[in-house]
């Protein structure tokens, strides 16, 4: 038996996926351990072991693959806590981290903060040189100014730096002229460099990358070696896959180079496992959702293609590497209730996390959190959380809401918990709009992927503020970005910015800019064991009009990229605007003007077999535990309702809300409004009770 586990370590919880040969899986679960995510990961896969009466060192040998997402460079950025990083950069836009793109994000608050730069100013060190937008040396770069700033840096003792000069993805021969110095003076020095990580157009992008990259390189680096050593230290000689920000999977030491790449690591498993979940139903497009210990994650799928981003930000800090367009909240079960100065109730966006954790935990945390609401209101049974791992204490749930929420407001316990319950679902459905709204789509429209360790406990509330008429709860809903990251393919993204009018573009360079981006792609994926026979290409363009601010995104099929086809690849381009900003100027023969080539290398890799069930009827009942009571939305009152061993439940069983689905590492509750069927994965189909006859129709066999 060969083994393949994913991996995904979030801010409450690291979650586990174990996949065979055989097609089956089991999930695991195990608290995080912020100080070294690298103990929780060993812990992890020695319970496998355990409970198949191995050594982790002989079980270890029976892994062939392990797909590891990581919140390393999450964490640094989000909290400040990278290495001190120095920057070089064009003599007069040092402070380009601060200006930014010129636009304050709130512009009618005069007291709104700007976004704090990962680079010290003292350390942003500006070298004479200069190259204009077409890559004309217009001032020579000065080698001894290079190394004065170079020695500079030393003295700081900068642990990694940034070199980004102006226009330098038209010319980057000052860049590798200063990296050749860097690496003689400070060779042990983490190097960013903008022309080899982003050599595309808009300098603000390009510089805050850079730095961000610096930032948390070292930090990602010196975790991935740890790990490294640990896994080979019990003779792991299978392959280490890092999970990166656009869905697909690298590399150790390529993680490295783009440490950057990783900061959205663990949520971007999440639409790669939606696609698999609703294709088994046979839609194309959805919308998923992930509900941990400490964020909630969103995003839109269409035509089996999660919705990508250039323009992504993390902590207000701009990063321009291609990512999962998916929108971060924080709101998780460890989302802390507290009162505001205007004396209204607000649910996060800080965290108990792991540690203390929520108040019922019994770890020492005393904060009330959506997860004590979700205990007092009946959702969780205390001993059966995480399987009865962990014991949750009521009282200590309920002491926590009281003092800090019930009696400020002036409300009876179940009053107070179930405001903190609707407050958090409120915010997550708002989440699910922007993301859906910004794709110029309307979120009735997709099934709904719910995922996370809370998310089942929330997602008809959810559904129903959004009207949102379907959802497919997988039975790995909670440790669903693990299972993303076992189905994910080798990526690598490269761009090149080409700036010229559509039609006027000249096909020589366009084709040999984008054969110099493929050849370097098929490089790259051979060496992580790739054979040219499981390596395909996606092509895409940054259009926009002439005159316009913004470009758009456009992915061009390879036979008109090809053939030049400029007539073709517009007329992709104009309905593509229409729809994300309802209009198009096609009628009118408006230019349109090319700005970057991109391409998406991507090398396939072998996928798990989930096993299917045979149908089994539609009753229920050898699923049924017990009745509890629970708090009911919208009637206001608790109400003795059915709580099922949702493990047991086999393919074809229905049952109809309120009911409570439980699992050793999550729990659903349905609401009056919806029913449940389980399809032939074991997933669990929440639908309104309208469509009933149509879901009824699809499932079964």
């Amino acid at each position: 038996m060969k083994f393949k586990i994913g991996i995904d370590v979030g801010g409450t919880f690291t979650d586990f996926l174990l996949t065979g040969d055989d097609g089956e899986s089991e999930i695991y679960k195990v608290l995080s351990t912020p100080d070294d995510p690298s103990i929780a990961t060993l812990k992890g896969i020695s319970e496998m072991a355990e409970k198949r009466e191995l050594s982790l060192k002989d079980f270890l040998q029976q892994v062939s693959t392990i797909v590891h997402g990581t919140t390393v460079t999450t964490n640094a950025t989000l909290t400040y806590s990278g290495v001190k990083t120095g920057l070089l950069t064009t003599s007069g836009v040092r402070d380009a981290l601060e200006m930014r793109r010129g636009i304050r994000e709130e512009q009618y608050n005069n007291r709104y903060e700007n976004a704090r730069p990962v680079v010290e100013r003292y350390l942003r060190l500006p070298v004479n040189e200069r190259i204009d937008a077409q890559g004309e040396i217009v001032t020579a770069l000065d080698i001894e100014d290079a190394k004065q700033k170079i020695e500079n840096l030393k003295a700081e003792k900068v642990e990694a730096v940034a070199v980004c000069f102006m226009n330098s993805f038209a010319n980057h021969n000052h860049e590798e002229l200063v990296e050749k110095l860097l690496k003689e003076e400070l060779p042990d020095c983490y190097l960013s460099i903008s022309s080899s990580l982003l050599p595309s157009i808009r300098f603000y992008d390009r510089i805050s990358t850079t730095a961000l990259n610096a930032y948390v390189g070292p930090i990602l680096k010196r975790y991935l070696d740890a790990l490294i050593r640990k896994l080979e230290a019990e003779e792991f000689a299978g392959v280490l896959l890092i999970m990166t920000s656009n869905g697909g999977v690298v590399a150790p030491q390529n993680a490295i180079d783009k440490a950057a790449s990783t900061l959205l690591s663990g949520p971007a498993g999440g639409p790669v496992a939606g696609v698999l979940y609703v294709g088994a139903q046979g839609y194309k497009d959805c919308i998923t959702v992930d509900m941990g210990g400490t964020s909630f994650d969103a995003a839109v799928i269409k035509d089996k293609k999660p919705s990508m981003t250039t323009v992504g930000e993390i902590n207000r800090l701009r990063c321009a590497l291609p990512m999962l367009n998916v929108v971060t909240i924080g709101a998780g079960g460890g989302s802390i209730g507290w009162i505001d100065e205007s004396g209204l109730l607000r649910m996060g966006p800080q965290s108990a996390g792991s540690k203390p954790g929520p108040a019922c935990y019994d770890l020492g945390g005393t904060e009330p959190t959506c997860t004590d609401a979700d205990l007092v209101l009946g959702y969780l049974e205390p001993g059966y959380f995480a399987g009865g791992r962990i014991k949750l204490d009521k009282a200590k749930a309920e002491k926590a809401i009281s003092e800090k929420i019930a009696k400020p407001l002036n409300y009876d316990l179940a009053t107070a918990a179930a405001g903190m319950y609707n407050i958090i679902n409120v915010n997550m459905a708002a989440a699910v709009r922007e993301v859906a709204v910004k794709e110029g789509s309307d979120p009735r429209d997709f099934p709904m992927v719910v995922a996370g360790g809370a998310g089942p406990n929330h997602s008809c509330m959810i559904a129903a503020e959004l009207e949102i008429p379907l959802m497919i709860i997988p039975r790995e809903s909670s440790i669903f970005c693990a299972a993303g990251m076992l189905m994910s393919d080798l990526q690598h993204d490269y761009v090149k910015s080409y700036i010229t009018r559509l039609d006027q573009a000249e096909s020589k360079q366009f084709l040999k800019l984008f054969a110099e981006m493929e050849n370097e792609g098929r490089k790259v994926l051979q060496s992580e064991g790739i054979n040219d026979a499981k390596i395909s290409t996606i092509y895409a363009l940054d259009l926009r009009y002439m005159g316009q601010y913004h470009e758009v995104k456009v992915e061009i099929p390879a036979a008109d990229i090809k053939n030049c086809n400029w007539d073709k690849i517009a007329a992709t381009f104009h309905p593509i605007h229409n729809r994300l900003y309802g209009y198009s100027l096609e009628d009118e023969k408006t230019p349109v003007e090319l700005i970057n080539l991109r391409l998406n290398c991507i090398g396939k890799t072998e996928k798990p077999v989930f096993s299917q069930r045979q149908f089994a009827g539609e009753n229920p009942d050898q699923a049924f535990k017990k009745y509890r009571q629970a708090f009911i939305p919208g009637e206001n009152i608790f109400k003795e309702i059915p709580v099922f061993d949702a493990l047991k439940l086999e393919f074809g069983n229905r049952l109809k809300g309120p009911a409570i689905l439980e699992q050793v590492n999550t729990t659903a509750f349905i609401t009056p409004d919806y029913s449940v069927m389980v399809d032939k994965f074991g997933s669990y189909t929440v639908y309104n009770k309208n469509l009933e006859d149509e879901i009824v129709k699809k499932i079964m066999p």
